[in-house]
Order: structure tokens, then sequence, then C-alpha cells
């Protein structure tokens, strides 16, 4: 049965984080919902225009083995305003199934919202300051529990590797990264 995974976006996502995060994931195999919480189309932080497949409000009556956060400014903000997105993400915490976020997301939307409590993460550099001083990590991606956070955009592929890596495995995750030529 193939994972379900939710990617939110928003008009000011980062682009690159988006489409990475969605991209190495299908690559993987699993199937993958991109819902914005906003209109269909939206304009990523950089003019690339991206469509979703559904708004978030059609979203929440089903189970995704993880929902992660593609980060920039003011995506993020973006998301972090949807009733509708954060419901499902306390719903995915309490659950005990994977969240993850990058870039501004973890900072911006899971502190923001208290998804992050006694939780290890990393964030955005410009950002960091919001989290927890005594939770934050240096690191380019880390996992705690069921979160994952990374850093931002020259990270995507590594932290969307991570996440191949606990939905499906290591050898998928070798085998996908070796695909797209990624070195470790």
């Amino acid at each position: 049965m193939a994972k379900k995974v939710l990617v939110p976006i928003a008009d000011g996502i980062e682009e690159i984080e988006a489409v990475c995060i969605v991209d190495t994931l299908r690559r993987a195999g699993a199937e993958v919902t991109v819902a914005s919480v906003g209109p269909l189309q939206v304009t990523a932080s950089r003019g690339v225009k991206l469509l979703a497949d559904a708004n978030i409000a059609y979203c929440g009556d089903e189970t995704y083995d993880a929902i992660v956060l593609p980060g920039g400014m003011p995506g993020a903000e973006h998301l972090r305003d949807s009733a509708n997105l954060i419901a499902m993400l306390k719903e995915q915490k309490a659950a005990n199934r994977l969240y993850a976020a990058i870039c501004a997301a973890p900072a911006v939307v899971l502190q923001h919202h208290d998804l992050l409590k006694n939780v290890q993460a990393t964030c955005y550099p410009a950002v960091q300051s919001q989290l927890d001083p005594n939770h934050v990590s240096n690191e380019r991606v880390v996992v705690h529990g069921q979160c994952v956070t990374g850093q931002g955009p020259a990270v995507a592929i590594e932290f969307a590797l991570k996440l191949v890596e606990i939905l499906f495995g290591q050898a998928k995750a070798k085998e996908v990264g070796e695909a797209m030529l990624f070195q470790t």
C-alpha cells in the first residue's frame, strides 16, 4: 500500500522546497497530495506558479502517513494561518504520525502552534531565534520522534530523502538518492 503524504502550499512558499519534497517522495512511490490553503494556483516566493491538486478544506477527512510543510515567506505565514491545516497537524502529532517542516515553517508554523514542545528542531537561520533555545539544533536535518525539520532550500533534497528513509526504509532512500545523483 502506498504511503500517503500531504504537502500544503500557499502564495509565497519556497518553490525549491515544495517541488523537491513532492518530486522526491513521488520517486519513492508515495501518493502525494499537494493542497493549497488558498486558491489552487499559487505564486511561490520567486514567482514560479504552482497548481495544487486540491484545497486543504477537502483533505481533512484523509489520514496521511506524513504532512510535510515547505517554508518560504510569506508562505509559511499563510500555512500558519490556515485553521484546516493546523487542525490536521495537531491530529497528526496526537496520532504519532510523521509531520515535517523545512526553512521558516518549523519556527513560523510548528513553533507558533506549540507543535515543537520538547522537540529538537532546526530551521532557517534568520528565524531560528523563534525556536525554543533549549531545543534548537544547527544540524541540516533533524529527526526527533515523529517530527522532521530542515534548514532551507540547499538541504531540500537531503530533507526529502530523510522522509523517504523514514517512510520507506534506508534501501529505498539510497535507491532514490542514487538515481538523483545525490551525494551523501
